[in-house]
């Protein structure tokens, strides 16, 4: 009598790791505008903080001179903009093509655009890094009466001019378009903050 038998082995292992990996980093550009009218007396009219858009072109402009090596003077200068039914900067806006708004250049004394002095207060080594010119305002001396709808930031100085890189722009934040008189004097701060 024969006997067979057959014995089966099988072993099965079975191993999946899953593991995602998310390493990742952003960047911010924010910046504000403070701005405070005085009369001619030198009394505090009003004030107001204005948050920003840095538009399109202006990131461009800093990627170009921060990272390719381009060319670069900090010359930096603060223009107004009227009021509008809507003034709304976008970020298309450039300084040839900004359809929300119309800068001012014919209420206030100053030849060019008053320049932004960001070498008064040197940038803060912190998260985020602030650039301000908060130690010598840019000043506009009126001398009309204007409605003021916001500001905006330019590297070229000519009153009413449309070349140059357009940086940011802002509306008045909350109280809307503001008055200004013959007499007055407006000092805006600008403050750029980089956060990582």
């Amino acid at each position: 009598m024969s006997s067979t038998e057959k014995t089966v082995a099988a072993d099965t292992i079975g191993a999946a790791l899953t593991k995602t990996l998310s390493a990742g980093e952003s960047a911010s550009a924010k910046g504000m505008y403070h701005m405070q009218c005085f009369d001619k007396n030198g009394n505090l009219k009003w004030e107001s903080n204005c948050p920003n858009l840095v538009v399109n072109v202006g990131l461009q402009d800093m990627n170009t001179k921060y990272f390719t090596g381009s060319s670069y003077t900090a010359a930096w200068y603060i223009g107004l903009y009227g009021a509008a039914a809507s003034n709304n900067p976008a970020a298309s806006d450039t300084m040839s093509s900004h359809a929300g708004w119309t800068e001012i250049s014919a209420a206030y004394s100053q030849a060019t655009r008053p320049s932004v002095n960001f070498s008064s207060t040197p940038p803060t080594n912190a998260n985020p890094s602030l650039a301000t010119n908060s130690g010598n305002a840019s000043q506009f001396s009126i001398t009309s009466s204007t409605t003021i709808g916001g500001a905006f930031l330019v590297n070229n100085n000519t009153k009413g001019g449309s070349t140059g890189i357009l940086f940011s722009a802002s509306d008045f934040a909350a109280g809307g378009d503001r008055a200004v008189v013959n007499g007055d004097t407006l000092n805006v701060t600008y403050t750029l903050s980089l956060a990582g």
